[in-house]
């Protein structure tokens, strides 16, 4: 049997806009039936999505998985609150480093692993200011125009 690669269902590009990611953490994401085939489906959002501590347990907010078309009666609220699964340290560890370092935990991507797993990639992040959003542009501007420029001297 092939060994099937990650498959990414959902990317938060804005969270590299708008943060510097400074560690990126895996959890698992607990969800129901109707919300899983709909992630598979690729119905899933991660813009303006963040995560947070409560009661020891890891909560992504602003996750938004549309309904299942089929799922009826047992299709549940597209914006409630997900449980992430992590260890118990992983989570003290992070939540101490957000209360320190006045950080925050953002949802990257959602992708299934090798063994049908549904796990969501979060970033420990520092917010950018409005010039560091400027510089980051003007490097990959710069970096784009080489490799055009590599490109055009290659043919």
């Amino acid at each position: 049997m092939a060994k099937q690669e990650n498959r990414t269902v959902a990317q938060n590009k804005k969270a590299y806009h708008d943060y510097f990611v400074l560690e990126t953490y895996e959890a698992g994401i607990e969800l129901f039936g109707t919300e899983v085939k709909s992630v598979r489906a690729g119905k899933m959002n991660l813009k303006d999505s963040w995560c947070n501590v409560v009661n020891g347990e890891m909560l992504a907010n602003g996750v938004h998985i549309s309904p299942y078309e089929m799922g009826n009666r047992f299709n549940r609220d597209p914006l409630r609150p997900k449980r992430l699964l992590m260890h118990k340290k992983e989570i003290m560890k992070l939540m101490g480093e957000v209360k320190q370092q006045g950080c925050s935990l953002i949802p990257l991507s959602v992708y299934f692993n090798e063994r049908g797993r549904a796990k969501m990639l979060i970033g420990l992040c520092k917010g950018k200011k409005n010039y560091d959003k400027r510089e980051a542009e003007a490097k990959k501007s710069a970096q784009r125009d080489i490799e055009r420029n590599m490109a055009f001297r290659n043919q």
